[in-house]
């Protein structure tokens, strides 16, 4: 039986749909085509050259075979696990569990019985104060998952610090060790020789990964395996796609087009990217989406040292929710997006819609209709909406949402990120526009050796009386 699969559609942003002022013309098209493909071989090149290792993290046995092992020492006496991490850390394990765990748990079904997942990427002292006073009489059945490859991030660190002294306090040494999992770099780093001191078990976040491009490695995978989630199935559906994104035929290959469609938007007016899926499953995944998105392209320099302050800016929105509440502005406001719908034919479940109160048979067109029929309609009335106000339209196709697509999912717009990088001419793997704002948090918090910047910057930041109205 063939394996569901994800599909792209780009017929909406056509010129042919929208019109030659908004739409991609067929020759636009051949051009964008011929120019992108000698990235294609020039990326499967540097994939096969060890150039980008989140590509062979589907491929990696020693990671699932790991992770599965420690899963197996810990599910059964875990009713809780909570993820201490942030960013990359912490957007794909949320974005797998919403995908492919039930909204709400069926006392029926077998995933019940898997823990309940907090992932805590904030440091936010009334929300974790408040989940502080929730677990703390539940610690011996509560599985801790630090993720760090430094350990030094501030945030993970000090909730760390929190959590690590509380299962001390309330369960001894032994009982701290059992109940922490720390993922962390293999060799050195604050956390990996916090674990080995406090002798936790481990997993690894590969060399050469970021986080943003790390949900298939064990950052992403303990937390789905232990909730119940099938990784393996996961990593084949990533396997399927990137036979996919590797086609050199630019027609066939849903990276390079997808690619090449957001880049051609980007250099045409249209720098914003706005990704609605009409899926609650599938609404973490535009919120994985955007960092991906937002840390990779968003670049000072491009690989000559050029300045060119380049990047398209994510957004997210959710169907049908965001129809009342920005679908007004994307109508009528600037002509300045690309949207890309997430669109699910076959739902894991329906609902039929009841009969019409006798009092108002004007709502009678409702009544017997799935909906599912229901949902799927919004979406095509706001795409139509949108194309009659001359507005690009992309949908992902998925058949269905399981941890097949979803794998494949993840594969296609990390590749994409790929390629449009390589469009833009930028790396699309670093980010050091980040590193200020860690080193400012150094310095307010009193690490030693940041006195004077500390100076610096309450200088700029401290509140003026002058300016309060």
């Amino acid at each position: 039986m063939a394996k569901p699969q994800i599909k792209i559609d780009y017929k909406n942003v056509t010129s042919a749909v929208i019109g030659t002022k908004d739409g991609i013309t067929p020759r636009q098209l051949k051009s964008l085509g011929k120019k992108i493909k000698p990235l294609i071989s020039k990326i499967n090149k540097q994939r096969k050259a060890g150039e980008t290792p989140f590509r062979d993290l589907p491929y990696n046995k020693r990671i699932s075979r790991r992770v599965n092992a420690v899963v197996k020492t810990l599910r059964k006496e875990c009713d809780y696990l909570v993820v201490l991490g942030i960013g990359g850390s912490a957007l794909g394990n949320i974005a797998l569990d919403t995908a492919l765990r039930p909204f709400l748990p069926n006392p029926k079904d077998k995933q019940f019985k898997r823990p309940r997942l907090f992932v805590l990427d904030n440091v936010d002292p009334d929300q974790f104060g408040s989940f502080l006073d929730y677990i703390k009489p539940k610690l011996k059945r509560t599985v801790f998952n630090v993720i760090s490859k430094s350990g030094r991030t501030s945030e993970t660190a000090a909730q760390f610090m929190i959590i690590r002294e509380m299962l001390i306090d309330a369960l001894g040494k032994t009982g701290y060790q059992k109940r922490v999992v720390a993922t962390t770099d293999a060799n050195e780093g604050t956390l990996r020789k916090i674990a080995e001191t406090d002798k936790l078990q481990t997993l690894e976040v590969p060399d050469g990964v970021g986080g943003r491009f790390s949900v298939l490695s064990a950052v992403g995978l303990f937390s789905a395996a232990m909730c119940g989630i099938n990784i393996s199935q996961l990593l084949a559906g990533a396997r399927d796609m990137n036979e996919r994104v590797s086609c050199k035929n630019f027609w066939k290959n849903p990276a390079a087009i997808n690619a090449a469609i957001n880049y051609h938007y980007y250099t045409h007016g249209k720098p914003i990217s706005v990704m609605m899926p009409y899926s609650f499953e599938l609404k973490d995944m535009a919120d994985w989406y955007r960092q991906l998105w937002a840390e990779s392209l968003g670049k000072k320099l491009d690989l000559n040292k050029r300045k060119v302050w380049i990047g398209p800016t994510p957004v997210k929105a959710l169907g049908v929710t965001d129809q009342h509440s920005k679908v007004q502005l994307y109508r009528e406001g600037p002509n300045d997006k690309l949207f890309t719908f997430l669109q699910v034919n076959n739902f894991g479940r329906d609902v039929k819609i009841g009969s019409a109160p006798d009092c108002a048979p004007e709502l009678g067109f409702l009544a017997g209709k799935k909906m599912s029929t229901l949902f799927n309609n919004e979406k095509k009335a706001t795409e139509y909406a949108l194309l009659e106000s001359k507005r690009p339209c992309l949908t992902v196709l998925f058949d269905k949402v399981n941890a097949y697509t979803v794998g494949q999912f993840i594969y296609l717009f990390e590749v994409t990120t790929s390629f449009t990088g390589a469009l833009f001419n930028i790396n699309p793997y670093d980010q050091p526009a980040v590193e200020l704002g860690k080193e400012a948090t150094f310095a307010l918090m009193g690490k030693e050796g940041y006195e004077d910047f500390a100076k610096e910057i309450r200088s700029k930041t401290k509140t003026d009386k002058k300016y309060l109205v």
